[in-house]
């Protein structure tokens, strides 16, 4: 808001870019909003005690809600004797320990009884798997409440100074996160809660209230989108293209699919490394490197992905085509099993393990 009011040169265009880190891990509400919620109690989704049957990828994942959210770490059960002993205690007492007086007398006051309450239960299986669950919730969602205010401020001082008609807000995120679909938390696999990424936009001057689009736009279109905004050209090495006519309902053509690859294995969360590519109704996905695993995916009957159906005969012709789909994406990207195999060595020499 400073550089808003303060900094910026006012008779000139600008771009800010407003980055918030409160919802990331480990979810630690500021502490005007630490008892916010605490009269809801939050069911799971469906799918929160999923199997992975048909999904030997998902089942090997190391970032379930009830076995691998830290007690202490993600969930604050920093007890003072010492008795909730968990991989990762060490390093939330460091953020503790960042706290000032006032605001470790505020998290004493609120945890503390929590914490008490916890202990005295000695819950287990799917009591202490749904305790996890809305500690969880409880906690995120207050950081997205401080996450909301901040926006707030921002819309605010746009309309109160005159900018609202003709400034481009895009609200939007790095990417989806589960909220204990799957009985996860974090994100990384290509599985819709964490593949989908939220967009807004608003632009009163030329984009229609309540305007909903349900074209396949990516995060690589918003460099060329602020450029067509802008007047500027677009350089045509960005892979991306420009959204601004498909929100205004001009858009003519505009891409049938999208490409996905995620590398980072072996590493944290266990995610098996995949790429995969995904329709207005389909899905597939390819599991690789010490696993071999095809996923087909039909959106329109099974927006959970429960339901593998690559070796489902009826979806034979489905499957072929998405297999011609992803090829298609591979090569317009540049990317191929002879370049992950270069990344991968590089990467597995960068962590120091060997294969």
């Amino acid at each position: 808001m400073n550089w808003l009011e303060n900094k910026r040169e006012k008779d000139k265009p600008f771009l800010m870019l407003y980055h918030q880190k409160a919802p990331h891990r480990t979810w630690m509400p500021e502490k005007k909003y630490l008892t916010l919620f605490d009269d809801k109690t939050f069911d799971p989704p469906a799918n929160f005690f999923d199997d992975y049957e048909g999904r030997p990828a998902a089942a090997a994942h190391e970032m379930g809600i009830y076995k691998d959210m830290d007690l202490v770490y993600d969930l604050k059960m920093l007890d003072k004797d010492g008795d909730i002993k968990t991989k990762y205690r060490g390093m939330f007492q460091k953020k503790y320990d960042r706290m000032n007086a006032e605001q470790k007398a505020a998290w004493d006051t609120y945890y503390d009884p929590i914490i008490a309450d916890f202990k005295a239960k000695k819950l287990e299986g799917k009591e202490l798997a749904l305790w996890k669950y809305n500690r969880y919730m409880h906690d995120y969602l207050r950081t997205i409440q401080s996450v909301d205010d901040g926006v707030g401020e921002v819309l605010d001082y746009l309309k109160e100074n005159g900018l609202e008609e003709n400034t481009i807000v895009v609200y939007t995120s790095d990417q989806g996160f589960y909220l204990g679909e799957h009985g996860w938390f974090d994100k990384r696999f290509m599985y819709e809660e964490s593949f989908r990424t939220p967009i807004l936009v608003k632009y009163p001057k030329e984009i229609k209230a309540g305007t909903v689009v349900n074209g396949l736009v990516q995060n690589l279109d918003f460099a060329p989108t602020f450029l067509d905004y802008a007047g500027v050209d677009i350089p045509k090495d960005i892979q991306g293209e420009s959204f601004r006519k498909l929100v205004n309902g001009e858009a003519s053509e505009w891409r049938d699919a999208i490409y996905y690859t995620y590398y980072e294995f072996p590493g944290e969360h266990h995610v098996k490394r995949h790429y995969g590519v995904r329709t207005d109704r389909y899905k597939l996905i390819h599991f690789y490197y010490d696993i071999e695993q095809w996923e087909l995916y039909d959106l329109e009957k099974d927006p959970s992905e429960m339901n593998n159906l690559y070796n489902d005969p009826a979806y034979a012709d489905v499957k072929a085509d998405m297999h011609k789909q992803l090829e298609n994406m591979r090569t317009k990207y540049g990317d191929s099993d002879e370049l992950n195999a270069s990344h991968l060595e590089r990467y597995l020499t960068a962590k120091h393990i060997k294969h």
